[in-house]
């Protein structure tokens, strides 16, 4: 079974950081583009940073030069460093396939709360 499976959220204060990590099955992660998108209360889920399958990357202005997206092809992992974080950084973090532009599969999500 397809899975994609988050870690490392939680609490952390204004200007700190955070990394998160997202653990795919092989069988989807070596054919996948991958991305980490977020929900906030009360918004829709955006996509955060993407990074293809020889790396490439491209960000949300709102995380540009705070947040990098990182991927280790022989562990089938993907990581999302945040640094600088703001309380409008708070959301549920989700890890997604992506295929023609689009989410596929979904990890359960983690959550992080930015405190001011």
């Amino acid at each position: 079974q397809v899975q994609l499976v988050e870690s490392g959220g939680g609490l952390v204060q204004a200007g700190g950081s955070l990394g998160l990590s997202c653990a795919a099955s092989g069988s989807i992660f070596r054919a996948n583009n991958m991305g980490w998108y977020r929900q906030a209360p009360g918004k829709e889920r955006e996509l955060v940073a993407a990074i293809t399958r020889i790396g490439r990357t491209n960000y949300a202005d709102s995380v540009k030069g705070r947040f990098t997206i990182s991927r280790d092809n022989a562990k089938n992992m993907v990581y999302l460093q945040m640094n600088r974080l703001k309380p409008e950084d708070t959301a549920i973090y989700y890890c997604a396939t992506i295929s023609l532009g689009r989410p596929g599969t979904w990890g359960q999500g983690t959550q992080v709360t930015v405190s001011s």
